[in-house]
């Protein structure tokens, strides 16, 4: 059982320990809701620029060689990612160096430098990701999916950005954002795994101690205001013709699921699980197995602070691809209409809750569960309580999400020789 005390510091933040027992490692991490979605249309990509710019040095490891080489001693893995939802910070050692993981993840991360020269040049850096990216079809479907899902919204844009936003990016800009979006509240700090060299428990003497100290690196800030609401869902077929051998499908549908409930988040999983999520779901065994239209098939469920998502894809030999897409849809409307069968919820359910027990052994899997259970929902951190709501799931949770799901209302986007019309 993790054992879980948080605080909440002067600067705002909230600051969570997750004691895991049986684990000779620690991962720090810090998150805030500063992700792609909260940025402005002139911002698109500042968000994820800032996330490179940091790494660049604190006041106390002032550049890049000190932060990597101070990670590397200590037999640190040291990393970073920006999604729609969150960007977030974090560390994995070994527990005996907690407190030097703390003192350089914080003094790079809260005191970021953000040096004009190491701008300049790490622009260009960004501006190779987005063309390695766009050379990557797979990545430009996943791209092109977001507009056909949510059109120019934030939740539309890429994460990476324009190479035209990056070109103009300004160092006042991105201290600016910065300082809108990083704020306290809307945060939150996380020691996860061994925590037995941690200096203080909460509540003996000054709960803050050494810990506040580092922490507070953070500046005080004033809270930012609110992201955009999702837009009604308009789903739009988008295709960029390319002359290929291989097409690479997406397809997005919106359940009617509350998001801000946990069960119903917990029982989509499991229905995306019996969907496409396993070699013994419908997808996998119907459209690879059976008809071998494919190598490649999956569905994923996501849930953002305001609304579910479900994504199917493919990628596959562009021949083959409209019949796959035909079957695909065929499938979520025989779930719609008639419903799973009791013993593949069964399957899912000890399938989805097992790949999570396993996954929760790793410190760093449950450090980013506990960013977004804090950060994106505001609910309880305890990765068991995780666990034992996908056991709870019943047949009858996950029927009524196949109900919820419209199978004649979806956004399409696929990369390859194909035209809009072969997807009506």
């Amino acid at each position: 059982m993790p054992q879980i005390t948080s605080t909440t510091l002067p600067n705002g933040l909230p600051l969570h320990r997750i004691a895991l027992p049986g684990t000779r490692a620690t991962t720090i991490l810090v998150a805030f809701d500063a992700g792609a979605r909260t940025e402005r249309p002139e911002e698109n990509g500042m968000a994820h620029f800032l996330e490179h710019m940091v790494f660049k040095g604190g006041e106390k490891y002032d550049d890049y060689k000190k932060v990597n080489e101070t990670a590397e001693r200590m037999g640190g893995a040291l990393n970073a990612f920006t999604s729609h939802d969150l960007v977030a910070f974090h560390i994995t050692v070994r527990a005996e160096a907690t407190m030097e993981a703390l003192d350089l993840l914080t003094d790079f991360v809260g005191r970021p430098r953000i040096d004009q020269a190491d701008l300049d040049k790490e622009r260009g850096v960004v501006i190779q990701e987005i063309a390695r990216y766009k050379d990557q079809p797979s990545s430009v479907a996943e791209e092109l999916i977001d507009v056909a899902a949510f059109g120019d919204h934030p939740l539309g844009r890429a994460v990476l950005g324009p190479k035209e936003h990056l070109e103009t990016f300004t160092r006042e800009a991105i201290v600016g954002f910065r300082e809108r979006r990083w704020t306290g509240g809307q945060g939150g700090a996380f020691i996860v795994g061994n925590v037995e060299h941690l200096p203080e428990a909460p509540g003996a003497g000054d709960q803050n101690g050494v810990l506040g100290e580092l922490f507070g690196r953070f500046p005080t800030l004033d809270a930012s205001g609110p992201y955009e609401p999702a837009p009604a869902f308009a789903p739009q077929t988008l295709v960029e013709e390319r002359d290929s051998n291989q097409s690479h499908l997406r397809m997005i549908y919106r359940p009617q699921v509350d998001v801000t409930d946990p069960k119903q988040r917990a029982a989509l999983s499991i229905y995306s699980t019996l969907l496409g999520g396993s070699m013994g779901s419908r997808l996998f065994d119907e459209i690879r197995e059976q008809r071998g239209l494919c190598y490649s098939v999956f569905s994923v469920d996501h849930s953002f602070a305001d609304l579910p998502v479900l994504q199917l894809g493919s990628g596959l030999d562009s021949s083959k691809c409209v019949e796959a897409y035909t079957r695909m849809r065929e499938i979520v409307a025989e779930l719609h209409t008639e419903g799973p069968r009791p013993e593949e919820v069964e399957r899912a359910r000890a399938y989805a809750a097992g790949r999570r027990v396993l996954a929760f052994e790793n410190t760093n899997a449950v450090a980013r569960f506990a960013a977004n259970q804090s950060v994106v929902f505001r609910e309880p951190i305890d990765p068991d309580e995780s666990i034992a709501r996908m056991d709870a799931v019943t047949f009858e949770e996950v029927a009524e999400v196949a109900r919820g799901v419209d199978p004649g209302k979806l956004a399409v986007a696929c990369v390859g020789p194909h035209t809009t019309a072969e997807f009506a």
